[in-house]
């Protein structure tokens, strides 16, 4: 494959807000977050009050919505977080927060490696009685997706487009099914009453419902890439956040109503992600029911896809700037795709996914649990970071928007966010159930998230000292700048 100086940059003008919103929102897949990350989530933390969860954070993550989509009107960089705080608060501090963007997000995608493996393993003994470990099927899958993360981009999107229009239509049908059958005759709301979320362990629901709906912030990624960065990445951002926050609602609420909150926690412990198949199979028919585990699958797929591109773009950026290898920020001539990061990522999915089968580690309560915690703390700790940087810069820069833009929704999000990290960071053994007793797991993961930050902003203050020019471009430009450049000078 050939390749390109980093110079030259991604492929360009090939996205428009609906295919980036496919990007994002398969990011978060839909009908896996749903079968997987909702069911463990009940099982886990024991709470009923998951649908209540989303209702809350949906509000929250659109308030951290109003000031990244306003920074990004002046910022198109495929780094998409750090230059923003890079712009907003400093360099070193932006470069603290790339480190913990690239582990959070290569580490959400090196766990749905194991949770893709373990649901194909499982789905070829249960229809062809095929015994196959799930390890060799995750390395499989890495490989390809790796491959997939050089084709043209745009490829990419319509497939999944197709993908994510499938798993929007399969959860209404199951969504109405349940709902048409409630447990005890009549649909309960116990679920959305407060009482139902704020017991002991609220921070750990909140932590698993973060991880559900990671990818949404991911737009920004695309910003070199789309038609017009000043009004895509917004609107992209938005229908993201609306159209994952009605999925979660009505499909948690509608597996708690089906089953009856009484009940919820137990089955869905004992059931795993075949519980919403099993309501599928018992109240619209075994043959959708198989049908949809097969999206099942092939949402799981579109998510890996998906994020393999956004921490690829992430490599591509850190390379260009310096902050990491220049192979890094290799793309490729033919397509424009960031070639070197998507190779970076395939060599850690690989990796990772060795070394858990090595050491005969659990696929889904292990890999998947401990990277998928991990990557909500993480991204939870960048959106407090951004939020107070949309702050920052519209204070350097007065009128350019209106106040609730740059700083009311900036402020009440990161207050909100702060407090919901709180709650993470306290019930973080809650998070890993049974290991969550082992001290080096219970400070170690989050500890990683410390140590990546550290890492960032100890290698910006080396450049600062050693290589001051490349400091500088830490950030990249902004768009005021290329278009206005006497604006600073007035």
């Amino acid at each position: 494959m050939g390749t390109q100086s980093p110079g030259h940059g991604l492929g360009r003008k090939r996205l428009g807000a609906a295919r980036i919103v496919f990007f994002v929102v398969a990011a978060a897949g839909p009908l896996y977050a749903i079968a997987g990350g909702v069911s463990a989530t009940y099982a886990v933390t024991g709470s009923i009050g998951v649908p209540l969860s989303f209702v809350l954070l949906a509000p929250v993550l659109a308030l951290f919505g109003v000031g990244y989509a306003a920074m990004s009107r002046y910022i198109t960089n495929a780094g998409a977080f750090y230059p923003s705080v890079a712009h907003g608060i400093g360099r070193s501090a932006g470069t603290a927060v790339a480190y913990v963007t690239v582990l959070a997000y290569s580490s959400i995608q090196t766990g749905v490696f194991g949770l893709f493996g373990l649901s194909v393993s499982t789905w070829l003994n249960t229809t062809f009685g095929a015994a196959l470990p799930w390890w060799p099927i995750a390395l499989l899958t890495v490989l390809v997706v790796g491959a997939g993360g050089v084709l043209r981009i745009d490829l990419d999107a319509k497939v999944l487009g197709v993908a994510l229009g499938l798993e929007v239509a399969v959860l209404v049908v199951l969504d109405i099914g349940m709902f048409s059958h409630p447990a005890g005759g009549g649909v309960s709301l116990v679920p959305l009453a407060p009482s139902s979320l704020f017991t002991a362990g609220v921070g750990a629901v909140f932590a698993f419902s973060i991880a559900v709906f990671l990818g949404f912030e991911g737009a920004a990624t695309y910003g070199e890439e789309c038609r017009d960065p000043r009004r895509t990445v917004g609107r992209a951002t938005f229908v993201a956040i609306g159209l994952t926050a009605v999925l979660y609602i009505a499909s948690s609420l509608g597996m708690a109503v089906a089953t009856g909150p009484d009940h919820i926690v137990e089955r869905a412990g004992a059931e795993g992600p075949g519980l919403l198949f099993g309501l599928g199979a018992q109240y619209v028919g075994s043959a959708f029911a198989g049908t949809a585990y097969v999206l099942f699958l092939t949402s799981q797929g579109a998510a890996l896809l998906s994020l393999h591109n956004a921490v690829a773009r992430y490599f591509f950026a850190l390379g260009r700037e310096g902050l990491l290898p220049e192979g890094f920020s290799r793309t490729s001539k033919r397509t424009g795709a960031p070639i070197g990061g998507s190779l970076v990522q395939t060599v850690i999915g690989i990796a990772v996914v060795a070394v858990f089968a090595l050491a005969g580690r659990d696929p889904f309560t292990d890999l998947f649990t401990w990277t998928g915690v991990t990557a909500s703390t993480g991204v939870t700790i960048i959106m407090i970071a951004v939020s107070l940087s949309v702050v920052g810069f519209f204070r350097r820069r007065p009128g350019r928007e209106t106040w609730w833009r740059r700083l009311g929704a900036p402020v009440l999000a990161a207050v909100t966010l702060t407090a919901i990290l709180v709650l993470i960071i306290v019930h973080f053994d809650v998070l890993l159930g049974p290991a969550g007793a082992l001290p080096l797991l219970r400070w170690g993961l989050p500890g990683l998230l410390v140590l990546a930050g550290l890492a960032g902003f100890l290698r910006a203050e080396a450049l600062r000292t050693r290589r001051p020019d490349v400091y500088a471009g830490i950030g990249g430009p902004l768009r005021e700048e290329a278009d206005e450049p006497a604006l600073e000078a007035r």
